[in-house]
Formats: C-alpha cells, structure tokens, sequence
C-alpha cells in the first residue's frame, strides 16, 4: 500500500498507552535453544543431564546486566519464557529445549544479542526473526511537542507494535485504553476513556498542524 500513497510526514500507532506518548519501543526477538546432554538411568548416577546445561545459560540470561542501558528504554531484557525436557521420571534426558523473549533497544539491537549469546551460550540457538527492530522519534519532534501540550507524558515503551515493521517515516505509538490490559481475558477499554481519546487526538492534531505542521 505505502507504494500507492503520497510521502507520509508522520504515523500514528493505535496501541492503548493511556493517552501517554511512546516516543520509543523497544524490539522483539524470540530464540528457541537446545542444550544437548547425554541419556542414563537415573538411580546410577549416569549421563549428562541436558536440564543442568540449560540452567547454566538460563542463569547467565536472566542475570545479565548491560553496562550502559539505552536512555530511552533501559536495558536488554531477556527472558526464558518456555522449557520442555525429559521422557521418563528414570531416565536422565539428553535434551532440554527451551525459548527466549528478547527485547532489544536503541543501543543493543538484534544482531548484537546473537552476537552476545554466541559468546556466551553453551546451547545451540537459532533466532526466529530478526526483523523486529527498536524504534524511535526525536523527542523535539512537533506532533511530541503537541502531544505533551496536551497532557501526553512521553516515555519508552517495553511493548512491541507494528511500528517496528515501519521504517519509511517516523511514527509514534499513542491511544486510549490501558497497555497492562492487553492480551488478558476480558480485554476491555471503558466508554469514557474512548470519549477522552477522541477529545484529546482533536486538540493534539489541531496544534500540530496549526503550530508545526507543513501546509
């Protein structure tokens, strides 16, 4: 579609954010590991358990501590949010497989934490993707400006978005509803909050364009 249409000044990403202003967010990408061991029956003391090998990467991710996090949206955060591993109760398993949520920043894309776990990772890995990067705006950037005139408070957000596939012109991540409700039963988003959303957009556009906008 975008090869259909004018040059795009400015996107606009409908994700709830409680009409604050994400000015950046931070990138997505999932791993899926395999820490590789050797079988033996339990009650002999045999193998190489495939499960302590795993533990040994999972502690170094969810210990790890970036030395310089990024201003806008802090530090890499990397976390093992599924594991599978074992046959039988008897049996030392000789693989345990196990993924990670990576959410990389401004400062530590994506390639660099393939980079990080190469080093560092006994497991053998494969990333799913890569292509979902960090994003941000200027925080002088005048729809921000008109944004934060109007009660916006600006802030980098943990969550990803389709801005994250926009690369073409900048974008900002702002709406009604509240981001903690997303992907939870009963999603929901109250009436007076989507009356607020709309009084609020009108008079952030209206001070955009009549302020900062190109004619």
């Amino acid at each position: 579609v975008l090869k259909e249409l004018p040059k795009i000044d400015l996107g606009v990403i409908g994700e709830p954010t409680s009409m604050d202003i994400a000015i950046a967010e931070k990138g997505l990408m999932v791993v899926d590991c395999v820490a590789k061991g050797k079988s033996g029956h339990a009650a002999r003391g045999e193998g190489k358990n495939a499960i302590d090998l795993a533990l040994e990467d999972i502690r170094f991710l969810h210990s790890y501590e970036e030395s310089s996090p990024s201003l806008a949206l802090g530090p890499l955060k990397m976390t093992v949010t599924m594991i599978e591993a074992g046959q039988k109760h008897n049996v030392v398993p000789d693989r345990c497989s196990f993924v990670i949520d990576i959410r990389s920043t401004d400062t530590f894309n994506n390639q660099r934490v393939l980079e990080l776990l190469k080093a560092n990772l006994k497991s053998e890995f494969k990333e799913r993707s890569t292509r979902l990067r960090a994003s941000s705006i200027e925080s002088q950037h005048a729809f921000v400006k008109a944004a934060t005139l109007h009660g916006a408070k600006p802030y980098g957000s943990p969550t990803l978005s389709d801005q994250a596939l926009i690369r073409d012109f900048p974008t900002v991540k702002i709406s009604p509803g509240d981001s903690r409700r997303s992907h939870t039963a009963d999603e929901y988003i109250y009436v007076s909050q989507l009356r607020d959303g709309l009084e609020r957009f009108g008079k952030i556009f209206h001070t955009y364009i009549k302020e900062w906008g190109e004619n």
